[in-house]
């Protein structure tokens, strides 16, 4: 499996930006796709994630109701669609994938995500 995440960039605190993950060497039925992030100096923590059948999402607390998760299954492609974007929103988003509970086993390079007040 390879995972490649792109449309990090520069925003002003209160925009978006939309964040893809291109999924290769599947089939990804019964995985689980997550979005995680690092801040500077901070530990990686987990964003969300959804399941590739079902499309089932769960969010963090600090991102619910601002951050939506989704997938396309014909482009293998995961989205992290982030709204109201705050300075502490600032770090590289890493998407992974797994199918074994509390671990995820694949993970792409990372895209830097940057607010600025």
């Amino acid at each position: 499996v390879q995972l490649q995440a792109s449309g990090g960039g520069l925003v002003q605190a209160g925009g978006s930006l939309r964040l893809s993950c291109a999924a290769s060497g599947g089939p990804f039925g019964g995985y689980v796709m997550g979005w995680f992030r690092q801040a500077p100096r901070k530990e990686r923590e987990l964003v969300g994630s959804i399941t590739w059948t079902g499309g089932n999402t769960v969010y963090r607390d600090y991102v619910k109701g601002r951050f939506t998760i989704s997938r396309d299954i014909a482009k293998n492609t995961v989205y992290l669609q982030m709204n109201s974007l705050k300075p502490e929103d600032t770090a590289v988003y890493y998407c992974a994938a797994t199918t074994t509970i509390g671990r995820y086993d694949h993970w792409g390079p990372g895209t830097l995500v940057t607010v600025s007040s």
